[in-house]
């Protein structure tokens, strides 16, 4: 079993940033990928952010592409998400996952473990 807890959702204005984290416990938590992913109201979870314990495996969906920053830190076991210059079209539950199955483009049914998620709404 893997336990995800996230946190560091809020309100901020559009072209702000904030710092989202994910702490991973429980057994083998490093043998899997971990993932971000977002759902906003009415829409499906979508992929977000992706990368592996080593730093490897970094991808982006081209949504977020050089205005989010995914990171590990190992001696905390902790996945962060920076947000920069965000826009109302990110507002969203926030969800930390960890994924044994990696695609191309990841996928929210490939998570074997996901966090209770945490909301980010961007105001004008």
């Amino acid at each position: 079993q893997v336990q995800l807890v996230e946190s560091g959702g809020g309100l901020v204005q559009a072209g702000a940033s904030l710092t989202l984290s994910c702490v991973a416990s429980g057994s083998s938590f490093s043998k899997y990928a971990m993932g971000w992913f977002r759902q906003a109201p009415g829409k499906e979870r979508e992929f977000v952010a992706l990368m592996g314990w080593s730093g490897g495996l970094e991808s982006y969906a081209d949504s977020v592409k050089g205005r989010f920053t995914i990171s590990t830190d190992n001696a905390k076991s902790t996945v962060y998400l920076q947000l920069n210059s965000v826009k109302p079209g990110d507002t969203a539950v926030y969800y930390c996952a960890a994924l044994s199955r990696i695609q191309s483009v990841p996928d929210a049914r490939d998570a074997n473990y996901w966090g209770q998620g945490t909301q980010v709404t961007v105001s004008l």
